[in-house]
């Protein structure tokens, strides 16, 4: 989310751009990996331990991409923002509490999946450039400002749901097998977010991580399959507030 727990004044306005990763370790990982083996050899895969590498493929997406943004303050401590995150487009709006160092706020947000610059997760016959979606996610925040807002720390709580879809695939026809594939999944996410930005007057660095639960659901190829675990998110931003 790259953005602290306390909201900007009306008519605000802070970009932001930088870069994120998704790193799945564990069995998310295992899966993918598992996943790589069996289409070096079976480009066209039924194999159910194929079909979960799909998802984490498509569903979570692991690797890096890069991130751009825009916050404005539009009254009574209410914020919207917009951000490009790699594989997804998100809006939101948000509103905060309190009027001392401490703040809280409390959001919705609303993405829509998409291809997008996302390096780490390929696989045969999983075509990222065909993905689309949407979801849906709440985030609840704390965080602490200084004095001129030098320093901003903040931390909370964040979930949600994502269906996407990649509805044509490209396949080589391998033993009489050819023809377009389907991946369908759900996925539902929740976890936790710390992050800290400094700087001064209308220029401050801000770094971000999130651990977060995930688990999928879905169909590949007419092969069912279900993926969980944890995955985590490091994200850095320059932000220019005027």
């Amino acid at each position: 989310m790259l953005h602290p727990a306390r909201t900007l004044p009306s008519g605000e306005v802070r970009a932001a751009a930088g870069m994120s990763a998704n790193i799945v370790p564990g069995s998310l990982a295992n899966d993918l990996a598992t996943a790589r083996e069996i289409g070096a050899n079976e480009p066209v895969s039924t194999n159910p331990s194929f079909a979960k590498g799909a998802l984490v493929a498509a569903a979570i997406a692991p690797g890096l991409a890069p991130y751009a943004g825009a916050r404005v303050g539009i009254g009574n401590q209410f914020e919207a923002g917009l951000a490009y995150t790699g594989r997804a487009v998100r809006a939101d709006m948000r509103r905060s509490f309190g009027d001392g160092p401490w703040n809280y706020s409390i959001g919705l947000g609303g993405s829509a999946a998409l291809y997008g610059r996302q390096q780490g997760s390929d696989l045969p016959n999983v075509e990222i450039g065909s993905l689309k979606g949407y979801g849906f996610d709440v985030p609840l925040l704390a965080g602490w400002e200084s004095p001129g807002g030098i320093y901003k720390l903040w931390f909370g709580g964040r979930g949600g749901f994502e269906h996407i879809n990649i509805e044509r695939l490209t396949t080589e026809p391998k033993e009489g097998v050819g023809g377009p594939i389907g991946l369908d999944a759900n996925r539902f996410f929740g976890g936790g977010v710390v992050g800290m930005a400094t700087g001064f007057n209308h220029v401050h660095v801000a770094l971000e991580a999130s651990v977060s639960y995930q688990v999928v659901t879905g169909t590949y190829n007419q092969t069912n399959a279900t993926v969980r675990g944890i995955t985590i998110a490091p994200a850095t931003a320059l932000w220019w507030t005027f």
